[in-house]
């Protein structure tokens, strides 16, 4: 009774649109650890900023030979809002399933502009890649994730060298990356919160995931709602698969009916996984990618 009075209670905020504000997300978070199936370790560095912060999905079973597959996960949020702590839901909902999962906090704007929060994101992956295995992960199976402005951010890392190589790790290590309901060619924007971000009107070069992509990208997993009020999936995720395909990348793509921008994310939360099966399908993905050579 209680488990349907919660979804009753999550679902008409979340349809309006309101998965950002705080109690439909706490909902979920609360829905996720009383799931259980995991364990976590919240506040832990990966710099010395603040905001560089990140929070650790332990899966509860018993690790495979060579250790969990790892994700790296990047919230949304325009880049001026969020924060690690409301997506303890995607952590628990990856972890539960037998997936490390980081969740990562890195600096907004105005506190920062492009390309700092890469540089934070950047650093928190090399954390990932440099510590997954005392964590309990299979280096070889290390992934990028993100939502939103996130997955812009894994995007880049996972397509633009300069950002992990100056951590001193490169794209090639890892498994794959996964992106959901990104921005990936979006200039000029005409979303007001991303503006002063890239700077607009004068839009700094090489900045797109759009620019990038080749036969060593890393195995791909692009996923977006049919219609997005404000990432357009046609030009982003259709487009950047195309781009990849086309220089020989292996991308896997996946559209939904009946998600939104929102609930895109919020459907890996198990109330509301009949929106859109993109949690099984990110496992799925995870799960049958080969590790890295």
């Amino acid at each position: 009774m209680l488990r349907r009075l919660l979804i009753l209670t999550a679902l008409p905020l979340l349809a309006a649109g309101a998965l950002l504000a705080f109690s439909p997300l706490r909902v979920l978070n609360a829905l996720g650890a009383a799931a259980g199936g995991y364990t976590s370790r919240e506040d832990v560095p990966y710099g010395a900023l603040a905001r560089q912060r990140l929070d650790i999905y332990t899966p509860s079973v018993q690790a495979p030979p060579g250790g969990w597959p790892m994700v790296v996960f990047f919230y949304g949020g325009s880049w001026n809002t969020g924060t690690r702590a409301d997506y303890r839901f995607v952590g628990a909902a990856l972890a539960a399933r037998g997936v490390l999962t980081l969740v990562a906090d890195y600096r907004l704007y105005p506190e920062v502009r492009f390309p700092e929060f890469l540089n934070d994101s950047a650093q928190a992956l090399a954390f990932g890649l440099r510590e997954g295995a005392r964590l309990g992960a299979n280096p070889k199976r290390i992934f990028a994730m993100g939502h939103s402005a996130g997955a812009y951010n894994a995007a880049m890392l996972a397509l633009d060298p300069r950002w992990l190589g100056a951590t001193g790790h490169a794209p090639t290590e890892l498994a794959g990356w996964i992106g959901l309901a990104g921005p990936y060619d979006f200039f000029p924007t005409d979303n007001v919160d991303a503006q002063p971000v890239f700077f607009h009107p004068n839009y700094p070069a090489n900045a797109q995931p759009i620019e990038y992509g080749s036969a060593d990208t890393p195995r791909t997993f692009l996923a977006a709602p049919v219609t997005d009020a404000l990432v357009s999936p046609t030009r982003s995720t259709k487009g950047l698969t195309k781009r990849l395909r086309i220089a020989g990348a292996s991308v896997t793509l996946r559209m939904y009916e009946r998600a939104s921008h929102t609930t895109l994310i919020g459907a890996m939360a198990w109330p509301l996984r009949w929106i859109a099966p993109v949690h099984a399908d990110v496992l799925e993905f995870i799960e049958s990618a080969p590790p890295r050579l």
